[in-house]
């Protein structure tokens, strides 16, 4: 039995266009809370013995690092779920957006551990989990502005997976393999 409620995915009037690519990752599953739960384990699983020199790696120099993007992660984790507290407790106040390079820029994740980084996921996931969880029924589905555009409480819950499967996929496809073959290189 679930100890959370399910939650429906949104219709495309509860979210901005840019957010669509996210949601519509998601749109199939039944429980939000339970897919947001597994994710860490997704992401420990595509990163399961990547070294921190490997999480360095970037396919050209105008693209972020490993490390960059789960940094980028972990501060689009926590300004998701900031935009859906706001909005569930019924603040009515337009929230600003934020920018993205600005923010990786700023944040130096290529001097950090990569296992720091991954750490700090699965904290700042169980604190979007406990909030989320914390939710009423009714919460879910008020909506508010943030960057310029209005959003339901749910869809930012689907944001936030969407967002995470995002850039799984291209961690996976373009990143991980590149960066795994730096170590076998380097024994050859």
């Amino acid at each position: 039995m679930n100890q959370h409620p399910l939650v429906a995915a949104p219709d495309a009037s509860e979210f901005p266009p840019y957010a669509a690519q996210y949601v519509s990752l998601l749109a199939g599953t039944e429980d939000i809370l339970g897919a947001l739960e597994h994710q860490p384990e997704e992401l420990n699983k595509l990163f399961s013995g990547l070294t921190d020199e490997q999480a360095g790696y970037r396919p050209s120099p105008q693209k972020w690092s490993i490390k960059e993007i789960l940094g980028h992660i972990n501060d689009a984790e926590r300004i998701f779920s900031y935009r859906a507290l706001r909005i569930a407790r019924n603040d009515k106040t337009a929230l600003a957006g934020f920018e993205q390079d600005d923010y990786v820029r700023a944040g130096h994740f290529d001097k950090r551990q990569f296992s720091d980084l991954l750490d700090e996921f699965i904290t700042a996931r169980k604190a979007t989990l406990s909030l989320m969880r914390s939710f009423p029924s009714d919460a879910w589905v008020r909506r508010g502005v943030a960057n310029g555009a209005g959003v339901s409480v749910r869809a930012l819950a689907y944001v936030v997976g969407g967002h995470v499967a995002h850039h799984l996929k291209i961690l996976g496809d373009k990143y991980v393999g590149p960066a795994r073959q730096l170590q076998s290189q380097a024994a050859d």
